[in-house]
């Protein structure tokens, strides 16, 4: 037992840092309209894999003072190694002014920023929503307690328990991987509020079959009430499992990127430990009439649908940078830069070095004509 119980705290322990790491790397190095399907819906273990090839954040370099290694990063994996590309130039300016003047407003930055600014504030109540939405919309009920879930509906047999989780369980990986994939088509806050639209709309039917079996025993309603967990759990799929820490880490500024997840991470964790204490007494206290407790869920999901819809921002497009003036508003800590203007710079800067050139061509042609005419 002694081994088991610190085998789990070697794990979690060791869990809580590549949880955090990944995403913030991930989510760096990535082109901004690739960044969403990369950091949901590439499988952890292509990391393990490739644990030694994976470069470093871009970002990190230039607040390191490691300009150079960060400009040729961007280069790679932005512009096919052109160093000179506009967009690559215009994203490595971007970080680098935006680092420099985040520096300037938080020499010593501490989890008591998120306290500080209107948009600090916003950031904390989204990552506390995340780790609370992901965990209290009915899915630990449905994962921890399918085996009462299916007993209630009627359905003993283990075979057939075993074989509805299984491709359940299949269906949602499917349904996951999908939308990851297509998050940067249809957006994030559509897929928000699709997920969280169809859990509300499931556990209303979920709620009135299990009254009508319960109750009244209707025939039909037991198979209906497996029906709508499958739709459930294809609901929750759509964006609380691939999209959840992909948006957390988009939504914060480099300085805070880390304790951000730090803050999503406890939120989640707390979240569940209540789960695990309170799903048991609750599922005791309406033992015969769960009905009556999916009926607290679905209420609780209806108001997390319209904190979705009120609260949730698009972070579709825009570089990391540029998500933080969707947040703070025009007075972000943000470099203000334009690549059109960055595009003339580079024209202005190819003429003066192609008249430079031209120049020192025409002295060299000169003195070679003085020199010819001396011999």
């Amino acid at each position: 037992m002694g081994g088991f119980m610190g085998g789990r705290v070697l794990l979690g322990f060791g869990n809580s840092f590549s949880q955090m790491a990944s995403p913030m790397l991930l989510t760096e190095i990535c082109h901004p309209q690739h960044r969403a399907r990369l950091t949901t819906a590439l499988p952890s273990v292509v990391q393990i894999v490739g644990i030694y090839w994976v470069p470093e954040s871009p970002r990190y370099l230039i607040a390191n003072d490691r300009l150079d290694e960060a400009l040729g990063i961007l280069a790679k994996y932005h512009a096919n190694g052109d160093a000179d590309h506009p967009t690559v130039k215009f994203e490595y300016r971007e970080i680098r002014d935006t680092i420099r003047l985040e520096r300037v407003a938080n020499e010593h930055s501490s989890y008591l920023d998120f306290f500080r600014s209107p948009g600090n504030r916003y950031r904390l109540m989204i990552l506390i929503s995340l780790g609370i939405f992901s965990q209290w919309s009915g899915n630990a009920i449905i994962s921890n307690y399918t085996n009462i879930l299916y007993d209630n509906a009627g359905i003993t047999n283990s075979t057939a328990k075993l074989g509805l989780s299984a491709g359940s369980s299949m269906v949602s990986l499917v349904v996951s991987i999908s939308f990851a994939l297509m998050v940067d088509k249809f957006g994030r806050r559509p897929i928000f509020l699709t997920s969280t639209g169809g859990m509300f709309g499931t556990f209303i039917f979920w709620t009135l079959t299990c009254a009508l079996y319960e109750e009244y025993g209707s025939p039909g309603a037991n198979h209906a009430m497996i029906f709508f967990i499958w739709v459930f759990n294809v609901a929750y799929a759509i964006a609380w499992s691939g999209l959840l820490i992909g948006y957390a880490v988009e939504i914060l500024p480099y300085q805070l990127r880390a304790k951000g997840l730090m803050i999503l991470n406890i939120a989640i964790q707390s979240a569940l430990t209540l789960n695990n204490y309170a799903n048991p007494v609750a599922l005791k206290f309406f033992e015969g009439e769960t009905w009556k407790l999916y009926l607290i869920y679905t209420c609780w999901i209806f108001l997390e649908l319209c904190f979705v819809f009120f609260k949730y921002v698009e972070t579709k497009g825009p570089t990391l940078e540029e998500l933080v003036k969707v947040i703070d508003g025009p007075n972000a800590n943000v470099a203000q830069l334009d690549i059109q203007q960055i595009e003339k710079e580079d024209q202005m800067d190819a003429s003066r070095h192609s008249e430079n050139a031209e120049g020192v061509n025409a002295v060299n042609h000169s003195i070679d004509n003085k020199g010819a005419q001396r011999t």
